[in-house]
């Protein structure tokens, strides 16, 4: 069994009277990518900060590589990387010389060079912090939590606020912590991040973990998607159903229009297409529509993400 980089167990956290985490029960195998998701208020922040070691749960366990967060800090820190939402660098120091002074602190650090250049950095390296803007400043946080070459992670909102380009280099790079064996928690707000990042999702609401999964798993869950294509009116569905998995609806909406529902997969694909070609059939205008992690949240907390 792989080992765990982070375990909480049993969590519980109060601020007066509001209940901020209610049991929460999280693992994280080494060398995986778990994405953090709720609205605000859910509990994430808190979780988060108590893993990194900067509160102090009101009930639970955290282990942390093994290690208590808060007792074990002195010997956690060279190991584990946070990225800060204030960014943590001096404000008149360069950016190049700022990533230079944190890598030097560590044992084998990455090329502060070859990071600023993998996060759009390069030509503001000698730019000072106060003057970069914010997705600049955030892809410097990132580039600071990282350029130890960490075996734990935390990211708070990796990309907020970067354009399109600067997002996917930022997925790159954080793919390529998971390449490297590093294990990665990360807090966001865009669904398809968490999908094309996260080996498992947890979702929060309310102080409570109302969902756990891999985006697979969550998005297969419960409600189905669909297949739908346009041919000669008045097809006869039964032999489309008998290829298709148990419990798959097929239908004619309307005239030539026909819609199969299932849970959406390449082998629902293939049956469907395979079976109007040996019909000879003419599928036009295929359209597959899959259930998402943002219908998966909705149907959740009956919020959208931001609110």
């Amino acid at each position: 069994m792989q080992p765990s980089a982070v375990e909480v167990v049993g969590l519980v956290k109060r601020y007066g009277d509001i209940l901020a985490l209610d049991d929460v029960h999280v693992d994280v195998p080494a060398g995986s990518v778990l994405a953090m998701l709720g609205p605000n208020g859910a509990g994430k922040t808190t979780a988060v900060e108590i893993c990194e070691g900067f509160r102090r749960p009101d009930a639970g366990t955290v282990r942390v590589l093994g290690l208590d967060p808060d007792r074990d800090a002195r010997i956690l820190r060279p190991r584990v990387g946070v990225m800060l939402q204030g960014g943590g660098a001096y404000p008149a120091a360069r950016s190049g010389e700022m990533l230079r002074l944190v890598a030097s602190f560590a044992h084998r650090p990455h090329d502060p060079a070859t990071l600023l250049d993998a996060l759009g950095l390069a030509s503001v390296a000698r730019t000072p912090v106060k003057r970069l803007s914010g997705g600049q400043r955030q892809r410097l946080s990132l580039a600071m939590a990282i350029v130890g070459r960490p075996e734990l992670v935390f990211l708070d909102e990796p990309t907020a606020g970067l354009d399109p380009a600067a997002r996917h280099a930022t997925w790159q790079v954080i793919e390529g912590l998971r390449r490297d064996g590093a294990t990665v928690v990360l807090t966001t707000h865009f669904m398809d991040e968490a999908e094309r990042l996260a080996d498992t999702v947890v979702v929060l609401d309310h102080g409570r973990i109302v969902a756990k999964g891999s985006p697979r798993e969550l998005t297969r869950a419960g409600m189905s998607g669909q297949v739908s294509f346009r041919a000669v009116a008045g097809l006869d569905l039964s032999g489309l159903g008998a290829v298709l998995p148990s419990g798959t609806q097929v239908s004619e909406p309307s005239p030539g229009r026909y819609v199969v529902q299932s849970p959406v997969d390449p082998e629902l694909l293939a049956a469907v297409t395979g079976w109007c070609a040996r019909q000879n059939v003419l599928a036009q205008d295929l359209q597959v529509q899959r259930r998402s992690l943002e219908d998966v949240f909705l149907e959740l907390t009956g919020r959208e993400l931001r609110s």
